[in-house]
């Protein structure tokens, strides 16, 4: 059962010439869009979004191995790339972790595998949330943007007869953008639906 569950993450073979559709909008129109809203001297100013991170923290891992290697399969299955499973830097005995135990899995998505993974997200996931009315649009100050998740049940990849728990996730968009105003734009550009009052 495991197995088929992390087979279609890892059989995404693509031609080498293929480009995602969100790559060729970033180049044809985003790219002048920004160049001209900013005033940028070159094209290469503009900014770009250089990679997305996908991170689930599960809190009853640390009584449950078997639970955060389901979860990185089930990860491995939405974003389309082998999750790798996180573990605690430290001893905290409040929640009773001890050093190297396994509490989360994450994924690092660059290049064309991010872009398709950012146009499922904007196009099919994203709306399937219900009473869904926008995304906030506060970033960290540097350029960059984490989205959390609630239910990975927005995601069509999964069955909620196979994956009863219900667990969120963070996904960040980090980007060469020196501001979150020129930040902000970019992932607005891309497709990214923030409240209208941000």
């Amino acid at each position: 059962m495991a197995k088929k569950a992390s087979k279609p993450a890892e059989v995404q073979a693509l031609p080498k010439a293929y480009v995602p559709s969100l790559k060729k909008v970033y180049k044809e129109e985003i790219v002048p869009a920004l160049k001209e809203q900013f005033s940028y001297n070159t094209v290469m100013q503009v900014p770009r979004l250089l990679k997305m991170t996908v991170n689930v923290g599960v809190g009853d891992a640390t009584q449950d191995r078997k639970m955060v290697e389901e979860i990185a399969e089930e990860l491995s299955v939405i974003v389309g790339q082998k999750a790798v499973i996180t573990s605690s830097r430290k001893d905290i005995s409040n929640f009773k972790l001890r050093k190297g135990m396994p509490i989360g899995a994450k994924v690092t998505l660059r290049n064309v595998k991010m872009y398709e993974f950012l146009e499922r997200l904007i196009r099919v996931a994203l709306p399937r949330i219900r009473d869904f009315n926008g995304i906030a649009g506060k970033l960290d100050g540097r350029g960059n943007y984490t989205l959390g998740i609630k239910e990975q049940l927005i995601f069509p990849e999964i069955d909620i007869d196979k994956n009863p728990r219900i667990h969120g996730l963070e996904i960040t968009f980090v980007t060469s953008a020196r501001t979150d105003e020129e930040a902000h734009a970019l992932l607005k550009a891309f497709g990214l639906p923030f409240k209208k009052n941000n």
